[in-house]
This record gives C-alpha cells, structure tokens and sequence, in this order.
C-alpha cells in the first residue's frame, strides 16, 4: 500500500471559495511589533498565515476550518467564522 504525505491528502479536498474572507488579521501592527516568533505562520497545517511584505498575508482560500488560529494566536489577533452557507472546504475523506 502506497504510503501518503499530507499533501497528498489534502488533495482529495475540494473548496468552494467566497469571494470575501472569513478570516481577518484585526491588527497587523501586533503581529509585527508584539508577537514573537509569529506561531500562525507554523501552527496551521493549511499554511493559510505567511509573512509577505512586512505583514502577515492570510490566504483564506485553502482553509481547513479547523479553527486552530482561533485558539492559537497568542493575542487573540484573528477573527475567524464560518464561510458563508455553500463556501469553505468538503472533507472526501473524514
């Protein structure tokens, strides 16, 4: 049996975009003067975070909703919900 990496798996998602984010960084300025190390930027296993231009970009349209920037931010710096009903990622598999 072929052994698969993540990024195998997640090919097997399918997303259905909305055109406005349901992800929002509240206040760039404390991710780059207060948070230290930037832990969105590791902790999410869709890499959605990424540093870019003296900010921190947010690429939405991979989400795994799995809210762990939710919890994981420690300045409470991201709004995260639900895309709107029809949007967001369908599992194949789980």
């Amino acid at each position: 049996m072929k052994k698969e990496n993540i990024d195998d798996k997640l090919f097997h998602n399918r997303f259905r975009v909305d055109t406005d984010s349901h992800l929002e960084i509240i206040d760039q300025s404390v991710c780059l003067t207060k948070c230290k190390g930037q832990p969105c930027v590791t902790f999410c296993p869709a890499f959605v975070y990424r540093p870019e231009d003296g900010r921190i970009a947010v690429n939405y349209e991979g989400c795994l909703e799995c809210g762990s920037c939710r919890i994981g931010c420690p300045y409470k710096n991201i709004k995260w919900r639900f895309p709107k009903g029809g949007c967001g990622i369908s599992h194949k598999f789980g």
